[in-house]
Order: C-alpha cells, then structure tokens, then sequence
C-alpha cells in the first residue's frame, strides 16, 4: 500500500511513517519544514520527503493521505485531496485501525510530562523483556528513536488531548483505547482549540470511558480537575500516586533534588531508586511509569532498576554543553507549571549557584497571553530572567514582567539575548533555555559566544 503523510515531518507523523514503513508499507511526504532530525530520521528509513504542500505530490493518488493535525481548509494539498475524493484519514485513526488493533496499549495522558513518562514506561517493558511498540512525542535516549512498532502485544502511546485532524476535532487519545491508562495531571492548555478547562476535562472523560473494567487507571492522589473527571463516572479500577503525599504509590526518604527516593507501594518499601533526573515532577513520573508497567507484569524491582539506567528525553534538561564550568540546558517546558517545577528541580541540583533563565513564549496558549499572569511567579526561582518577546505576542510582555524587577530583560531579538549571555555569564552558573521550539538554534549560539569570551 503507498501511503503518503500530510504534515509528516511532526514528531508523531514522522513516527507513524516509520511504523508504517515497518509494516511494509511505502510511504512517502510532504512538509512545510523539511529539516533534520526528523527528515534525517524518516530519509534513513527509507522515506520519500517533498517540500510544501503542491498537488503534484499527490500525483500519482496514493492508497491512502493520512493527514496531520496542522493541515486545514485551504491548504492547496488538502484542497486537491478532497477534490480528488482521494481516501483520507488521520494520523491517530491509522495507529488505532492498523496498529493498536489486539495490543495492549498504555497510554499517558496529561498536561505535563506525557513524553517523558511514556519514555520512561517504553524502557521499563524493555528492560522487563516485553519488546513494547511506541510512538513517543520526542526521542527517548535509550531507544534512539521516537517510534516502532515492537512485537505484540505491548505498545506505549503519548496520549496528547489536542484535537485529531481539521475533519475530527476529538482528542487524538480517543482513539486509542487503552488497557492502562496514565493520567499524570490536568490544567487549562492549549487555548486555540479549547475554551476552557471544562471542555479539556470532557475530553479526558471520553478518555476514560474507553479504558474496559479489566484495565487501569493511575492518577494523582492530589489532582482536583482530574478527580472531577474520574467523578464524571469512572468503571475502571484507579491506582493513585503522590510524591509527597497518600496513595498506592507514594515516595519515601526523598533527597532533596528528587534524584533518590524509596518506592512505596501499598505501604510497603519495594526498593530504593538512586537515578540521573531530577525534580519533583520526575518522581512523580516515575511513581506512575512503575504503576503501570506492574498492571504489564512488569515487577516493581525490575522497574526500578530499569529506571537507574534511565536517560531522559531529548529536550528534557538536556545538557547541550559546558564552557568551563557555565552549563546551558535546554528544555521543553512551556508552560508556567513545568518552568516552576522545572526551575525547582534545577534549584534542588544548583543549590546557591546563579541560574540565568532564557524563555520563548512559543506555544499557541502562551502566545495567546492566557497564563501571562503566572508567568512571573514561575521563574521567581532563577536569578535571572531573559524573556524573549516576538513581535506575534497578543500580550505586554514588558508590562507582564513588571514584578520580577531588574532580573528580568524583556528582548526582542535571539542575538541581544547571545550578546548579553556572552558578556554576563560568569563560571559556575547554570543557564537554562526553555521553548517548545527550535528558538533559532539558539542553545548552541550560547555556546558559541561562550567560547568566544572564555
């Protein structure tokens, strides 16, 4: 069958290629952003890319379009598509009808922490022996890839709430159908399509009437807006974790960076984990990746072991490099939960060392100016504050700032905020780059200007 991708070069369109491609099947794509690693990724597999969206690229008609959920009405290849009245389908439609079909799929939904949690619960199966399928929203290290299909029955999906595709507008974890089902946490996010936390929690609950009464749910034992879903109506058993607080699984003898802690489980010690991540947020993943995989026959034991050789997902604290003794981290956080709990995790490892936070407001959601407010008290951890304002802000992003004071700049170009790191970093501190994006290559520019100056 040659199916051809709309959208393809997105993390989890590139990863749907690479399993159909495993399949046997030929696929081919088209992108707006043809560019590595993704493009390096899906090229060494053996997959045909074209750049924009002409026609042509759909000449002769494929099998099948499977269509990402950046396309819309007026895009000129979907304009021709359904013209065409070519056979058409989404991204998540094609994993559940082709791939999740019989598996035992685990599924990690949230608004936080998806990707890392996923990769953690992916590496856990492989080490318990179980050669699990994924489809990740980022790169787990220990595998070196975002996707494959994996022996049967075991697949770990990132189970993201934003919608389908621009003909169904249902969460793309509808879909899916889970046996276990991880929900880590749950806020307002993602403003462009949904209006408020009530319409994100009826998607959640959709979620939840899915998972059949044999399967698992595991949920925070202190997560009010998920608790409100799970009272929506909930006939699955629940498994609830808390790093600090009740529940089946909860963290004991914490060091203060997160990066040790005793797992507990039903009130009683199942081992000491001693691993390389850090943050309160991580332990929490971990409670829950541990949760799951046990419903997978997966022994609480081994799982912690799995996890002391753990390696965290790219762009998840990641190191990208050291000038003398200044490090420069890049991470994902996006929003102004993750960059507290980010920040909070870093102050526990820095202690009294200087860190110098460099944010890209980068999202839909925080373009849109919806949690500018809490934006200040989420980066009153660091020392110093770098906010970079494009010219696409619906916000002050000036007059926002205000409360931080003089350790915050807001900049309006990636080379004042190189220049200014380059000048101002001194040995010892810690810079940390936080976007959901590329942000204009801007990690190794730091470097760059810190080797310059060193």
């Amino acid at each position: 069958m040659h199916i051809h991708i709309l959208g393809i070069c997105g993390t989890f369109m590139g990863g749907i290629a690479q399993i159909a491609t495993s399949l046997g099947h030929r696929v081919t794509g088209s992108d707006a952003g043809v560019y590595p690693p993704m493009s390096t990724q899906l090229e060494a597999a053996g997959i045909e890319l074209m750049e924009g969206w002409d026609a042509a690229h759909l000449q002769p008609a494929p099998d099948v379009v499977v269509v990402g959920n950046a396309l819309s009405r007026g895009n000129p290849a979907v304009e021709y598509m359904l013209d065409q009245g070519l056979p058409y389908t989404s991204g998540p439609q094609w994993l559940a009808e082709h791939v999740l079909q019989g598996r035992w799929v685990l599924a990690v939904a949230g608004t936080h922490g998806k990707t890392t949690t996923a990769s953690m619960l992916a590496w856990i199966l492989q080490h318990g022996g179980l050669e699990p399928g994924f489809l990740i929203g980022g790169v787990p290290r220990n595998f070196g890839q975002s996707a494959r299909l994996g022996d049967m029955p075991f697949f770990v999906v990132e189970a993201d709430e934003y919608d389908t595709a621009f003909f169904d507008k249902r969460s793309k974890f509808v879909h899916y159908h889970p046996r276990t089902l991880v929900m880590n946490n749950l806020e307002f996010d993602h403003a462009d399509i949904f209006d408020d936390l009530a319409q994100i929690q009826r998607q959640f609950h959709h979620l939840v009437r899915t998972v059949p009464a044999s399967g698992l749910i595991v949920s925070p034992q202190d997560d009010g807006n998920l608790d409100e879903v799970l009272d929506m109506g909930c006939w699955t058993p629940v498994e609830y974790f808390s790093a600090q607080g009740e529940g089946t699984w909860r963290a004991d003898n914490l060091a203060a960076d997160g990066s040790a802690f005793d797992v507990i489980c039903e009130d009683q010690k199942a081992g000491r984990l001693r691993w390389n991540l850090t943050g309160m947020h991580n332990v929490n993943n971990a409670l829950s990746a541990i949760a799951a995989a046990r419903h997978a026959g997966v022994p609480v034991g081994v799982s912690i072991n799995a996890l002391e050789l753990f390696e965290n997902v790219k762009r998840r604290m990641e190191l990208r490099g050291s000038v003398g003794d200044i490090r420069v981290y890049d991470d994902f956080a996006h929003h102004p939960t993750a960059i507290e709990t980010t920040l909070a995790g870093l102050r526990a490892q820095v202690g009294d060392g200087r860190i110098l936070a460099v944010l890209e407001p980068r999202s839909n959601t925080m373009r849109m100016g919806i949690h500018a407010d809490a934006l200040p008290a989420s980066l009153a951890a660091a020392d110093e504050v770098l906010l970079f304002s494009p010219t696409s802000l619906d916000w002050d992003a000036r007059a926002v700032m205000a409360p931080l004071g003089d350790k915050c700049r807001v900049l309006d170009s990636t080379e004042e905020i190189v220049s200014l790191l380059g000048r101002g970093a001194r040995q010892g501190d810690t810079i940390l780059v936080m976007s959901n994006g590329g942000f204009e290559n801007i990690h190794e520019r730091i470097l760059q200007a810190l080797e310059q100056a060193a």
